[in-house]
């Protein structure tokens, strides 16, 4: 069927509108009417090569919208239905069989290969094939095929313009202090960069009951947003003393720190925020060329964990619908991120995104 995608041509180059050719849904495969999609540090990422998918691509991966058709042998869903699109993983490696999607051997292919696995394309434009299958989804498009295993039923009463963020950075966020860090109530975190995915980490902090959150940024405006959701106090390290800030919050340290923005000297400031035993989560993208420089003696020394984040320890399933239950009870308003932009405005969304003028873009694309 012919579709309009926005196609990314060239390294750092904008997003084109273009008609191309979707392919019919495979047997596992799940055809996807987009309504939105939301617009991620990692698309940015991709297109500026500092992840190997090829170009010319197609990408998108936080959609939503209804599904239109179904391939045979998919039973979770079904036309009609309302869902999110989240990462693709294959299912049978022994990590999805224990429960942690996010670390299949295989998630590197299926998310950033630019096909699927058999090497075939689902987007083609003038018979030629288009680097497609992002996140098993390429969901800045009208439609999108995804597979079984990545599409997250959503209930119906909750817009699906604002529900897409869910599928990566905020259950990415919200995921990295809920399912793996998991500090118990009354403990301390900080939380460094106030970007989607550290906001998220904060009112994932404040459900869980931590009551020391403190917020870390260069942003002041965000600094500011960021008490609405949770946070406790906040350090704008730009003109303020990062160390002295926070021994004065937190004398010996905190419990948790949380790096999201992949800022090499930002990992290690975390890491030096914490308190003996402390642990350290990180998700941000790092360019490849860049490496953290430890003292083995600051974790040895004092006990202390650096942990890799990957899409929050998320099961999609089972997660997003528990943050989409949190919101609809006022306990976690993500829909405070979100700015929603028409399809057209797609590189006013990236450029207001890498302004900082919007924490979470949303490219609305259909209609309910």
């Amino acid at each position: 069927m012919e579709i309009t995608v926005a196609i990314t041509k060239k390294k750092g180059g904008e997003f084109v509108l273009e008609k191309a050719e979707l392919d019919d849904p495979r047997s596992n495969e799940v055809l996807v009417k987009v309504v939105a999609t939301g617009m991620c540090h990692t698309d940015m990422a991709v297109r500026d090569q500092q992840m190997p998918t090829p170009l010319p691509v197609v990408l998108g991966h936080e959609g939503a919208g209804i599904v239109e058709a179904v391939g045979e042998d998919v039973t979770k869903v079904k036309p009609g239905d309302r869902v999110v699109m989240s990462f693709g993983s294959c299912g049978h490696c022994p990590n999805c069989q224990k429960g942690f999607p996010a670390y299949c051997y295989y998630i590197l292919p299926l998310n950033f290969g630019g096909s699927r696995p058999d090497g075939s394309h689902t987007l083609h434009q003038n018979g030629k094939a288009l680097s497609s299958c992002f996140f098993s989804q390429s969901s800045f498009g009208t439609y999108a095929l995804a597979t079984e295993r990545n599409v997250v039923k959503v209930p119906q009463d909750v817009p699906l313009e604002i529900l897409g963020p869910l599928g990566c950075g905020i259950q990415t966020g919200a995921g990295a202090v809920m399912n793996n860090l998991n500090p118990a109530a009354g403990s301390s975190i900080a939380v460094f960069g106030t970007g989607a995915v550290g906001l998220s980490a904060i009112m994932a902090a404040k459900v869980v009951g931590c009551t020391t959150i403190i917020a870390v940024d260069i942003n002041q405006e965000r600094l500011e947003f960021s008490k609405e959701l949770g946070a406790t106090h906040t350090i704008n390290s730009k003109n303020q003393d990062l160390g002295k800030s926070l021994a004065q919050i937190m004398e010996n340290g905190v419990e948790y720190a949380f790096d999201t923005t992949g800022n090499i000297q930002v990992i290690v400031s975390a890491l030096e925020s914490l308190a003996s035993k402390g642990v350290c989560g990180i998700v941000g993208v790092t360019p490849p060329d860049k490496f953290v420089q430890l003292d083995p003696n600051l974790l040895v020394g004092k006990g202390l964990t650096l942990r890799g984040i990957t899409e929050g320890d998320s099961i999609p399933d089972l997660f997003i619908p528990r943050l989409i239950a949190l919101y609809q009870q006022g306990k976690f308003p993500f829909d405070k991120l979100i700015k929603v932009y028409p399809f057209d405005q797609i590189n006013q969304a990236v450029e207001d995104s890498e302004k900082g003028v919007t924490v979470k873009p949303v490219i609305k694309i259909g209609y309910q």
